[in-house]
């Protein structure tokens, strides 16, 4: 049987199952689904052809009756230092690359995806009327931002990230589409949040490659986060040293907001930062996902790599493109000449400028230039 609030009781199971917030929707065209066409046409979105999918810019088209979208938010945040609180100019003697907060643990879709199956497990005991529905870990041809916004989680700030007053920017969206039709979060005459960005400009003036070209517009091709994971070929020279010692992601836009200054922490161990014991060959002892030495990354092989990041969202930039980050971030360490580790990193680099694969033979030679 139908609860007498839907919308109340399915937030209540969401929250029960670990998520933080949880808003409903009805699966409409909302005006701002549209602007992703201009975005695209500008060549914004780089080698993500995905993105040009033409159901992101209406959800009737994802599958037939589709009336509501459940959208829930899961924290990823934990109480590691932020990459602006550790200066990497003074690791000059163990340089360290930076991952990405979000991939310090499980790979989040599968994390999100339980939860989903869950929520959505229990709603087909509750409701006894037939229905349809999909679940999306951030898997869908759906721009999820847009309809938590329209569920009430938050607005979208200048960095084009959901902020939520209470929660900051550390968390994964999930959704639900389906065909029941669910009594939206907001009621309909309703504005969504307000935009609490104010005169703010921090995200855009801390970015070091310029990719917030202005409030509210990124050009994903400057992003340090899609140079160092979703860009397949070489990074572009004039990009490298402003990507620092990132090899996976980047926090930089989130770790300067305001909003993010006191964003609530998980104790989920699924998001806790991994370590573990490299394998035999790497010859280094235990490293941690949380600053990880960028020696033992740079001398990965795809075996060691395919070990290490089993069951993790690391695995998406792939061995070889880890590698060629590694090459741009040793690059751009400021590693004390004449010492065993840089000796040792110099022999790294020297046998992967020889390697058959071009991206990481022309990084690892653009690393050496600047080490000695």
């Amino acid at each position: 049987m139908r609860p007498a609030s839907d919308t109340a009781w399915i937030t209540d199971r969401a929250k029960y199952l670990g998520f933080d917030l949880c808003g409903m929707v009805a699966a409409e065209k909302y005006p701002e689904l549209a602007q992703t066409e201009a975005w695209l046409a500008n060549g914004y979105a780089g080698e993500m052809k995905y993105l040009a999918d033409p159901r992101r810019t209406d959800p009737q088209s994802i599958f037939a009756g589709i009336r509501s979208v459940i959208i829930c938010a899961l924290t990823y945040n934990t109480p590691q230092p932020r990459s602006i609180d550790v200066p990497a100019e003074s690791d000059t003697d163990h340089p360290h690359a930076w991952i990405s907060r979000y991939a310090w643990g499980a790979d989040y879709h599968e994390v999100l995806r339980a939860k989903l199956d869950q929520l959505l497990a229990v709603i087909r005991e509750q409701f006894d009327e037939p229905f349809e529905a999909r679940a999306y870990a951030d898997t869908g041809p759906l721009q999820e931002r847009v309809f938590a916004r329209r569920a009430g989680l938050g607005w979208l700030g200048k960095n084009t990230l959901l902020l939520n007053q209470t929660m900051g920017s550390y968390f994964f969206l999930g959704a639900i589409l389906t065909t029941l039709e669910l009594s939206p979060s907001l009621p309909p005459a309703a504005a969504p949040p307000p935009d609490l960005c104010g005169s703010c400009t921090r995200c855009l003036d801390a970015c070091p490659t310029d990719a917030l070209i202005e409030p509210y517009v990124l050009d994903a091709r400057r992003c340090i986060s899609y140079l160092t994971i979703e860009l397949r070929g070489s990074i572009p020279e004039d990009l490298r040293e402003p990507v620092g010692r990132h090899v996976f992601g980047c926090d930089i836009c989130q770790d300067v907001c305001p909003w993010n200054r006191r964003a609530p922490v998980t104790d989920s161990p699924e998001f806790q930062p991994r370590n573990f014991a490299p394998q035999a060959e790497d010859s280094f002892h235990t490293e941690s996902l949380l600053l990880p030495r960028l020696e033992w990354i740079a001398s990965m092989t795809e075996d060691s790599y395919k070990a290490a990041f089993r069951g993790s969202p690391i695995k998406r930039t792939k061995w070889r493109g880890l590698v060629r980050n590694a090459c741009i971030a040793l690059g751009n360490s400021k590693l004390t000449q004449g010492t065993e580790v840089h000796g040792r990193i110099e022999g790294i680099l020297r046998r992967l400028a020889v390697y058959s694969d071009p991206v990481i033979s022309e990084s690892a030679l653009w690393a050496l230039a600047r080490i000695q």
